[in-house]
């Protein structure tokens, strides 16, 4: 198990509990497949889990995966694990900051439920695209060679 950590949102100070074991089972496997998708893309360039990422002045987030542009060090894809016992600062806080940062995807893992959403940004805000669940697969038009069966990424 890992440990507790801090994410700051507009100069405020979260703790954050250490994830459980699932959620790291989760989050290794989703790491695995993105860096094989990543072999012949030389654009993007993925951190390790809950890394550091400034998104604005005053706000550091420590997304399960991010993936940022190799150019920039621009976020475009982050990934969220949700935890049961604390999933409203994913699901309310970082979303909301999310979409007031203008991300272009967002994954939210809801190991609860086995189900991903997947969210894309508009000039709206973020838009829900997809749920998937069970036999369904995810994958993202910006990492090619990307495929996860979703069973595969809960270990069902």
């Amino acid at each position: 198990m890992s440990q507790c950590y801090e994410e700051i949102f507009h100069g405020e100070s979260v703790i954050r509990h250490a994830p459980g074991t699932r959620h790291e089972e989760i989050c290794a496997r989703l790491h695995e497949f993105v860096a094989a998708s990543l072999v012949k893309l030389s654009t993007a360039r993925l951190l390790a889990p809950r890394s550091v990422v400034q998104m604005g002045s005053g706000t550091l987030v420590r997304p399960d995966l991010a993936l940022v542009t190799a150019a920039t060090g621009k976020p475009w894809l982050l990934g969220e694990i949700m935890d049961s016992e604390d999933h409203h600062t994913d699901t309310v806080v970082k979303k909301a900051f999310y979409e007031e940062m203008k991300l272009p995807r967002l994954w939210m893992i809801d190991p609860r439920y086995d189900n991903v959403e997947i969210y894309h940004g508009t000039e709206y805000g973020l838009a829900l695209k997809n749920i998937l669940a069970q036999r369904e697969v995810l994958s993202e038009s910006l990492l090619p060679g990307l495929q996860i069966s979703i069973a595969e990424l809960f270990g069902l």
